[in-house]
């Protein structure tokens, strides 16, 4: 079926977007800090099992993910604050008490804290129902930094077929799961309209990194290549350029150079500007009001 939430529409015959403070290409950097439990089964594996028979604890896999929140957090934390870039954390709400310092980190930071579940695990089927699941993970942020989140990412991107209508109910105002366009689209809801936001699956390290098992260097080269293009065109239209990172993946000794390279060569261009999800958001309606 055609997509049910997001008209389908050339990206050539949209309204153009304007720059926004001066800038043609908008970098969103989302870092995603994840709880992944002890006591479940991991989400994702570096290390699979002898003979393939999966075991809880799975020791090597959650100390993989756990390295990252020990180790990888500060790396990228540094990286962003010596280089004076605004960021965004899609952060499972348990981080807050399983990783409390982290946290603080983020919000000392000013990073802004996007909804991403509680635990890193899939956002339906869950005990009390997804809306339930929402309500109390955004209400743990909330409580945590002061501010409501604005916006929402699910773990693994996955959905339900209400999950929008949830999150705007919720007073969500944009979701980073419908990955369709390099701009923000407006997405239908029962509750009103919702902004879909530009995110990444191909420059995201997770991909990369632990689903495509590239060497280290491929995600440097895939930013320096859409940088390219979007210098081009982004003559005719500002462009989102939303990049994923996760501190056990891309900051780890081998790998933090590239996020650093990344960044100093996104800070060259002249049409690059770095914002977060909220900005992007507020930018975005003002330029392109939703209808009814």
């Amino acid at each position: 079926m055609a997509n049910p939430r997001i008209p389908y529409r050339l990206s050539s015959t949209r309204t153009p977007l304007p720059p926004l403070d001066g800038k043609r290409i908008l970098v969103h950097l989302v870092v995603n800090v994840e709880n992944w439990q002890f006591d479940q089964p991991m989400p994702r594996t570096i290390v699979t099992p002898p003979h393939g028979r999966d075991t809880v604890p799975d020791v090597p896999n959650f100390s993989w993910a756990d390295y990252g929140m020990r180790a990888g957090l500060p790396r990228i934390l540094e990286a962003f604050a010596t280089r004076g870039l605004p960021a965004s954390t899609s952060i499972n709400a348990g981080v807050i008490d399983a990783y409390r310092p982290a946290a603080e980190a983020m919000r000392d930071a000013g990073w802004e804290f996007i909804g991403h579940g509680m635990h890193q695990k899939a956002t339906n089927h869950v005990a009390g129902g997804e809306e339930a699941l929402v309500r109390e993970s955004l209400g743990a942020l909330a409580a945590f930094t002061g501010t409501r989140p604005r916006g929402w990412l699910s773990p693994g991107l996955r959905e339900t077929v209400d999950t929008p209508d949830i999150l705007k109910v919720a007073g969500v105002d944009y979701v980073c799961d419908w990955v369709v366009d390099d701009r923000p689209s407006w997405m239908t809801t029962k509750g009103g309209p919702l902004i879909a936001m530009p995110y990444n699956l191909e420059v995201n390290d997770s991909i990369i990194y632990a689903i495509e098992r590239h060497a280290t260097g491929e995600m440097a080269r895939r930013v320096a290549f859409t940088l390219r293009r979007f210098e081009r065109e982004c003559q005719k239209s500002a462009m989102v350029f939303a990049i994923g990172l996760h501190p056990h993946l891309i900051a780890v000794p081998h790998r933090i150079h590239e996020l650093e390279e990344m960044l100093d060569t996104l800070i060259a261009s002249p049409e690059v500007g770095f914002v977060t999800g909220s900005r992007l958001a507020d930018w975005f309606s003002s330029a392109v009001p939703a209808e009814g």
